[in-house]
């Protein structure tokens, strides 16, 4: 027996707490391992480890050469064990390396070191949905990213994990709080509703309604309201597949029309049980701050707009100027709220095995996070997941059963601060008196911790589960049918108690109040399938039929309380002296469809590939709730044919296209009904009913046509692979609102607008494989897309309420901005152009310049490198845009603002950017700053380029052959190099927290 010395090899000494505290489970696990290992080796077992020069690789097949039934699969830790003589030979195989063939020589342990082999690369198959095609034989646009890519990013969103990953694929972190969201567009916007550009998700073969589970009065520390995303978690997730074009996505019909993101979880593997603990913990900042002015230059500015206005006594309520604060103090209002450190930890465990037949996996997680606000604020997430796998000896029947449960809590101030931080005169009070209490300086200001004592509470439970039964009938002829069940429960407050007001209001708890938001949504999806695969001649046929039948069940109920008599009793509705219910409903959605494909590959040289979908949705009325929706897909993999087959630089090559047409129903449930609510108003003792929604019979679906042309050539064996592809999808019969009189009582009339919406678009991939050695790998990987989205047709725009929003051969996301010609040098205030020439500067005849929000390009690069134990994974986001400055406000009135508006005008004939500063009495001032607020001039070039995310990771050299250890680094949005100048420059909506710049470190054991 080999003894192993913990003192004497100093490097596992990182791993002894955490080895210990696991090995404790049984006093025998040493003493086992080694008796094991000495009785095997006395058997003439051959044992060692397969890995990629630094990782272990699991499921790889080792063989002996010329004998039948020999082989054998390494386990989660790469480790195999196989039976053989001295003089045998190893055939060593896996999906992505080159075959290794190892001569045994007597050798009684040999460690395997398997070189990547890109090209087989091409036939690793990749998740379509309802069915899996090879790389090299998909006639879509899929993009992938593995627990590789994923395993690397410290992020609890399973959008943050895409970004800049995916050609095509557009994501937006849209605030830094805990438990915030992202939002993502495939491909441009589709739909006039900003709300109907979501894409569909697929967990594990089921729909997840992404649909949001918040209240906009209970969810304001949010950009926008609360998202059931976050109860994925990244760390669970084996592959992430993004369905593009018309042949990918019209198998999904209605639902495909936004593209499709399906999320498949990790599963067990054939082994030994194998154990695998995960810990880690780090930290996180903004990634940057405005410049503001300090006190000297705020003070000069305010004094000089007393100065401007004529007034030579200042106000009593000037309590920065006056006298009243210390105008020797100065305080870095944002460093102070927001520029705290939030400090995170997550715990992960999985166990997982199992035998040919039979494979199981089971882990659970749990994160937590504090905020950079100052207080005791947390957000923590829990769950765990399971997956088995079983198949009958004879192959025919197969069982896939996943079940996930997450569970989060989320405590935070009710509204952002960020704003308030960046506009406190740098003189203010301090935040406390000498007694520890919130500081009100005889009522001269409102203390911003205020906003920090009304709370907002969350806690969001969610059930994901999954079975899929299917047996094979024939050789060539396979039955299956997937049962999926989804429950998601969310409660959520916003509290507004009497303490956040300062004492001199003489409010009591009598004036507290609170508003409560109960939301649970259940479905449930059965999808029988029948699958027929066949060779005829020399070409294959594969046809797959199936139907869904799917419903949905969603409560929410929207209420409030206020009056209490102690604070104490705010989250207790039924102490509240007046309550109100805002909304009270329950919606059911019912959908149902047929499916089929038909594919055909002959000679793997040509492929065809046609989807077809009978869609039913109970979100229209009768005689509109069917429709059908389909697909052509074509490849032509010209590197099979004679004439390029064995070419010594043309390794693969395959041209493709499509053109198909999916569908659209996010419009929510009932919206073609006369619908009724309670009105909440009693009269004679009786609650009345009023009505909120007109009949529209000929209510109907949203039609999208995706039209695409792609390249896609490898040389060199594929390390150089390169991706093009062309795109254009044209959206019609738009589902919108039209607003209607207020004489007829209602708002709007849901209905189908003719208007037509084009997004086209270019987008390429680079993979290179760099150096491939025994001890050192590099590969990259590059991606751009290139899009334009523009509004083609809208009948009589002109005419409709929407003719300040919308502009004809223009992107949807703009907006008509006045068009600023500078500062007259005369008077000092800023000058618009009179776009219809009345000689009146008015909203909305002078406002028709356009802005384009919308991306100009966007991608990122990514590269992986290793070298013996270690690897180092790091990615840059790129982003070309415009976006808003953080001028709004008077400079000159009692807020701080930005260091460049020191700049401003001063005196007569005098150049400056910025206006003539004011304290509100010079009238042609603040009108001009109201106009120059929603103007070109506050659009810059908010471009950038950001470090997204970076990974270290090193396998210590342990001798105890059942334990590796790994100490990982991980870092996010470490490093952005951008021009903008108003803090970070990636948001939809300014005001918020913005992304955080997070490290951490970890430890991983595997046993």
């Amino acid at each position: 027996m080999n003894n192993f010395s913990f003192y004497k090899d100093g490097k596992a000494l990182y791993c002894l707490i955490f080895a210990g505290f696991l090995m404790s489970f049984s006093s025998s696990f040493a003493e086992n391992s080694f008796r094991h290992f000495k009785s095997n080796f006395q058997q003439h077992k051959l044992q060692g480890t397969v890995s990629d020069g630094s990782s272990p690789l699991p499921g790889v097949t080792i063989a002996i050469k010329g004998k039948l039934n020999t082989a054998t699969i390494s386990d989660y830790n790469g480790q195999y064990s196989i039976s053989a003589s001295v003089h045998d030979t190893l055939v060593v195989s896996f999906i992505g390396f080159k075959t290794a063939v190892i001569p045994i020589a007597g050798r009684p342990k040999i460690d395997i070191v398997l070189q990547y082999d890109t090209t087989t690369l091409q036939e690793v198959r990749v998740n379509a949905g309802y069915y899996s095609v090879k790389e090299s034989e998909r006639t879509g646009s899929i993009a992938r990213i593995t627990a590789k890519d994923i395993e690397t990013q410290p992020v609890t969103n399973v959008l943050a994990t895409m970004q800049g990953r995916m050609a095509g694929v557009n994501i937006t972190q849209t605030t830094g709080t805990p438990g915030g969201g992202f939002e993502i567009q495939i491909r441009g916007r589709n739909s006039l509703r900003a709300d109907a550009n979501a894409p569909l998700y697929i967990i594990d073969g089921v729909p997840y309604s992404a649909d949001a589970i918040g209240y906009n009065q209970t969810s304001n520390v949010f950009p926008t309201t609360t998202s059931p995303l976050n109860s994925i978690n990244p760390t669970n997730i084996e592959s992430i597949e993004v369905l593009k074009d018309a042949d990918a996505t019209a198998i999904y019909g209605s639902r495909g029309a936004n593209g499709v993101v399906l999320i498949t979880t990790k599963k067990g593997k054939e082994g030994k049980t194998t154990f695998s603990f995960n810990a880690s913990t780090g930290a996180g900042t903004v990634t940057s701050y405005m410049k503001l002015m300090n006190t000297e230059d705020y003070l000069a500015m305010r004094r000089q707009a007393f100065a401007n206005d004529k007034i030579t006594t200042y106000p009593a309520n000037a309590y920065d100027v006056n006298g009243t604060w210390n105008q020797n103090r100065y305080t870095d209002w944002q460093k102070v709220l927001f520029g705290g450190t939030s400090v995170m930890s997550e715990l992960r465990g999985s166990i997982s095995g199992g035998t040919k037949h039979t494979q199981f996996l089971l882990n659970a997680n749990y994160h937590s996070e504090t905020t950079v606000l100052p207080g005791n604020f947390l957000y923590k997430k829990g769950g765990s997941q399971f997956n088995l796998n079983h198949q009958s000896a004879d192959d025919k029947f197969h069982l896939v059963f996943s079940a996930g449960y997450t569970v989060q809590n989320n405590d935070q101030p009710a509204a952002d601060i960020t704003t308030q931080a960046r506009f406190i005169p740098p003189n203010a009070p301090a935040l406390y008196d000498a007694d520890g209490n919130l500081n009100w300086e005889n009522s001269t200001w409102e203390n911003p911790l205020q906003s920090l004592t009304a709370k907002y509470l969350s806690q969001t439970k969610d059930l994901i589960a999954n079975t899929m039964l299917s047996y094979k009938i024939l050789p060539s002829l396979q039955l299956k049918s997937s049962f999926g069940y989804t429950d998601t429960q969310h409660v959520e407050s916003r509290t507004n108690p009497s303490t956040m007001y300062s004492p001199s209001y003489g409010y009591t708890s009598a004036n507290s109040s609170i508003i409560v938001n109960n939301t649970k949504r259940s479905s449930w999806i059965v999808e029988p399938q029948l699958n027929w695969e066949k060779t005829v001649g020399k070409g294959k046929i594969d046809i797959l039929l199936g139907g869904t039948f799917q419903q949905q069940n969603t409560g929410r109920l929207y209420q409030s309380g206020s009056g209490f008599t102690s604070n104490s009793l705010i989250y207790d509705l039924a102490s509240a002296t007046t309550k109100l219910v805002f909304l009270s409903d329950e919606t059911l959605y019912k959908y149902q469809a047929f499916f089929g494909r038909a594919n055909y590959n002959w000679q793997d040289r040509y492929i065809v590939n046609l989807t077809a979908r009978r869609d039913g949705s109970s979100r229209f009325g009768s005689g509109n709730q069917f429709a059908t929706f389909g697909a052509v897909g074509a490849a032509w993999l010209l590197s099979n044919e004679s004439f390029l087959r064995g070419s010594s630089w043309l390794s693969f090559g395959k041209l493709r296209g499509s053109y198909g047409i999916t569908g659209n129903d996010q419009i929510g449930d009932y919206q073609f009904l006369n619908t009724y609510t309670s009105s909440g108003v009693s009269y004679q003792n009786n609650i009345g009913m009023q009505p909120t929604r007109l009949f529209n019979p000929d209510f109907g679906w949203e039609i999208n046509k995706k039209l695409e042309a792609a390249l896609e050539i490898g040389f060199l064996h594929d390390r150089i692979f390169f991706t093009g592809a062309w795109y254009r999808n044209r959206s019609s019969n738009q589902l919108v609102g039209i607003p209607l009189p207020g004489t007829t009582g209602f708002t709007q009339l849901q209905a189908n607008l003719d208007a037509k919406v084009e997004n086209t678009g270019v987008e390429f991939t680079l993979r290179t494989v760099n150096f491939s050695t025994k001890n050192f790998n590099w590969s990259s990987s590059f991606n751009i897309s290139l899009a334009q989205n523009k509004l083609i047709s809208f009948p009589n725009l002109k005419s409709s309420t929407y003719k300040n929003t919308y502009r004809i051969g223009q992107p949807l996301n703009i907006q008509l901005l006045y068009h600023s010609t500078g500062v007259d040098p005369q008077t000092g205030i800023y000058q618009f152009k009179d776009e219809n020439n009345d000689g009146l500067i008015s909203s909305p005849d002078d406002k028709q310049t356009i802005v384009d929000f919308s991306p100009d390009y966007f991608g990122g690069l990514q590269n992986q490198l290793s070298y013996k134990n270690w690897k180092l994974d790091f990615t840059f986001q790129f982003v070309k845009q415009q976006n808003a400055t953080l001028l709004a406000g008077l400079a000159g009135n009692m807020t701080n603002r930005p260091e460049r508006l020191s700049n401003s005008w001063q005196e007569a004939g005098e150049i400056a950017p910025y206006q003539i500063f004011t304290t509100g009495a010079n009238a042609a001032a603040v009108a001009a700053q109201s106009r120059y607020t929603s103007s070109d001039a506050t659009i810059v070039d908010a471009s950038y380029i950001r470090l997204k995310n970076i990974a270290l990771n090193y396998q210590l050299p342990l001798r105890l052959k059942e334990l590796h250890c790994s100490i990982m680094l991980q870092g996010q949005n470490l490093l952005t190099f951008t021009s903008y100048k108003d803090g970070d420059p990636e948001f939809k909506n300014s005001g918020y927290l913005p992304p955080l710049k997070v490290i951490t470190a970890g430890v991983q054991l595997t046993f």
